[in-house]
């Protein structure tokens, strides 16, 4: 069976039993889903490591978006005992204020018990992840959604975070996530005007992948680990979007590869 050379870039946000919001998988899923990876013979590398030097069908780069502090906390252990390290996308204003993650999309959550689930990684654990060996990347200043942005605002959420970032971490940024996965081409061009050696994109309907933004699959609370194996299958990850829409959709036999 021929199999996609081309490598597998995971999107998480949060690992936590008891916060039930979609962006936040339980410790047992992530850990089945990377044991899992693992058992299928992954290797595990860093996000800019795919944007140079590419990889395999058995190369995955495990990422995390946002920077919440159970990202250290739990997935660290699991991604550890399996030997992958993970990249880190965090919007640097608000990491370096010290305040919990807030945004349009996840603020209510601030009302509630689950305001602790909000808690940013600290500067000194994101040099603890650099020094284990992960990834530390912009996810823009104050975490906006770009296309909206004048040309000034975004060059200062791209050029300013990506330099925050390196400070933060006492390592260059060379990478960055793109907020609620939300992309156009301008914000393309000016990602890369700003030094950016990579940009991850999150299942984009507005740009197609290329040598500069690389796609990643999302994977969220929702997803069994017949829906993970399904997204991850090297043979479905290389049809088109809306084939493999259609075969999740209908509920056809999957291979476990």
């Amino acid at each position: 069976m021929f199999l996609s050379p081309e490598p597998l870039i995971l999107c998480y946000h949060a690992v936590s039993n008891r916060w039930d919001a979609p962006l936040a998988v339980t410790v047992a899923a992530f850990a089945e889903q990377i044991a899992a990876l693992a058992a299928r013979g992954y290797r595990g590398v860093t996000f800019t490591e795919i944007a140079r030097r590419g990889g395999d069908a058995r190369t995955v780069a495990v990422t995390f978006d946002d920077g919440y502090k159970s990202v250290k906390d739990l997935a660290l252990p699991i991604l550890e005992e399996h030997g992958f390290p993970a990249t880190v996308f965090v919007p640097t204003e608000l990491v370096r204020g010290g305040g919990p993650l807030l945004w349009p999309g996840i603020d209510h959550w601030a009302e509630d018990e689950n305001r602790d689930e909000l808690e940013a990684m600290t500067a000194t654990e994101l040099r603890e992840l650099t020094a284990n060996g992960w990834e530390i990347g912009s996810h823009t200043l104050t975490h906006p959604k770009l296309p909206e942005l004048g040309d000034e605002d975004l060059r200062r959420e791209l050029v300013d975070s990506k330099e925050q970032c390196g400070e933060l971490t006492g390592v260059p940024c060379t990478s960055i996530a793109f907020p609620y996965g939300a992309v156009d081409y301008r914000v393309l061009e000016a990602a890369e005007a700003a030094g950016y050696e990579a940009g991850a994109l999150l299942s984009s309907v507005l740009v197609r992948p290329t040598s500069f933004a690389l796609d990643r699959v999302g994977v969220y609370r929702a997803d069994t680990m017949r829906s993970f194996r399904a997204k991850t299958s090297p043979l479905l990850r290389r049809l088109p979007e809306r084939a493999r829409r259609g075969i999740k959709a209908g509920g056809r036999a999957l291979p476990r590869l």
